[in-house]
């Protein structure tokens, strides 16, 4: 945290300002507060496809193994694939 304070609870580290947190509620401070405002931009999009259930086993062992989730193995396996396929 820098050297500003938090505007409310005049926190000088993340933990004293959890620590105000957890005994103050919000509610007690709407005099000063002000509405955030602020865009979210998500691109992503889930699609399910069916796996063979041997390939989804190897594809979670594989994942483990490089300590990542399987679904963003597949996703980089997958761009992986399709950039070859473009060339």
């Amino acid at each position: 945290m820098s050297e500003n304070r938090s505007s409310i609870s005049k926190a000088r580290s993340y933990q004293e300002l959890g620590e105000f947190w957890d005994t103050h509620d919000l509610s007690d401070f709407g005099d000063r507060i002000r509405p955030a405002r602020f865009k979210v931009e998500i691109e992503s999009e889930t699609a399910y496809y069916p796996v063979e259930a041997s390939l989804s086993v190897a594809l979670r062992s594989a994942a483990r193994k490089q300590g990542v989730p399987p679904e963003v193995l597949l996703n980089l396996w997958l761009q992986e694939r399709l950039r070859k396929a473009k060339k």
